[in-house]
């Protein structure tokens, strides 16, 4: 009897634990997993928006420039030499002093030179005479013809002697051929100098220059008369010269392949100038202006040419395929493909896939930015 009991006395507890427990299974049982891309209810979860940069296609300034170098140069300059050999008595000029065309700016001894001008004169003198009385013996008969012709020809090889002779003995001057300023000097009063060893140096700075070496794919650009400012970098501060190009020379210059360009620098320019200095030169070589560009890194090229990828308005990627022209820096002009206003990923296209859906995170500026 105490046992039935304690058996009905259990039976609650029991029921309790199995209704528990078919709830368990039967929750179980209807619970649908969720995979990954996968909502609740099984629908199919949406990718998330890739965010990326994005450029705003517009027109931009490509032109290429390049950058030269050169140094001041007068754009004539002569080096006098002396013309005789002999001992300089006389240097009458320095670095830096003025000379007109001209002006006798150093001695050379000829003393022997003109030695044998005195010889060869005073020979002058006694042929003359003695043709003078060969013709007076002629007339009377005393002497044939061919006597005066002989004496006649002696005469006028003495002649040309004291000629020679008295140019050897203007050799010993040294003038000044052009107006300017002497820029070097070469030698010194004492000095034993032979024939044409150069004494000074002599520039026209009345019209400055400078020779610029150009590329021979750039020099094609150019054109006589063309305008270049010229940046002194002693002139620091001080705004660029104004300059235009005198002459392009025909060939290049040795193993540098370098194409001299001329440039005459404007006038007052020798008064602020020295020669030597330092000079530049920023040169237009390529002019582009108002084309359509892109990041070089946004361009993809494949097997069917160069693509881009555009955002739509749906946020989505559409490849677009483009025509592609020259570059500059880290920029490629668009010939083809895209339109001011459309915008594009700044990322490589190939990294991305068609119908992509992105998100804008920042902006890249232009070129001229």
């Amino acid at each position: 009897m105490d046992a039935l009991a304690r058996r009905s006395a259990g039976q609650p507890i029991v029921s309790a634990a199995l209704a528990l427990l078919l709830a368990l299974v039967l929750v179980g049982c209807n619970d649908t997993p969720s995979g990954p891309g996968s909502a609740p209810g099984g629908r199919p979860q949406a990718r998330p928006a890739l965010p990326v940069q994005a450029y705003a296609v517009e027109r931009q300034d490509l032109s290429r420039s390049v950058v030269v170098s050169g140094t001041v140069e007068p754009l004539r300059s002569v080096r006098l030499a002396a013309r005789t050999s002999g001992i300089i008595t006389r240097l009458d000029v320095e670095e830096g002093d003025r000379v007109r065309e001209g002006q006798r700016v150093a001695l050379i001894d000829v003393r022997e030179q003109r030695a044998e001008l005195r010889r060869v004169r005073a020979a002058l003198l006694e042929e003359t005479a003695n043709l003078e009385r060969l013709e007076a013996l002629a007339m009377r008969g005393q002497i044939d013809t061919a006597s005066v012709e002989r004496a006649a020809s002696q005469l006028e090889r003495t002649r040309a002697e004291v000629e020679l002779w008295e140019t050897r003995v203007a050799f010993g001057e040294l003038e000044a051929t052009l107006d300017g300023v002497v820029t070097e000097r070469l030698a010194e009063p004492g000095e034993a100098v032979s024939q044409f060893q150069s004494l000074l140096t002599i520039a026209d700075t009345s019209t400055l220059v400078v020779r610029f070496g150009f590329s021979e794919l750039d020099v094609a650009s150019l054109a006589p008369g063309m305008e270049v400012p010229v940046r002194i970098d002693a002139l620091r501060g001080q705004p660029p010269l104004p300059g235009r190009v005198r002459r392009i020379m025909p060939a290049t210059d040795g193993p540098s392949r370098l194409v001299t360009v001329e440039v005459e620098l404007a006038p007052p320019a020798e008064t602020v100038l020295r020669l030597g200095f330092l000079a530049r030169a920023e040169v237009m070589v390529e002019r582009r202006q108002g084309v359509l560009a892109v990041p070089l890194g946004s361009i993809g090229v494949g097997a069917q040419g160069s693509h881009v990828m555009v955002i739509d308005d749906e946020q989505r990627l559409r490849r677009r395929p483009v025509v592609t022209g020259p570059s500059r820096g880290t920029w490629r002009e668009i010939l083809e493909g895209l339109a001011p206003g459309e915008v594009i990923v700044n990322a490589n296209p190939t990294d991305f896939g068609e119908g992509q859906v992105v998100r804008v995170v920042s902006w890249l500026d232009g070129a001229d930015g």
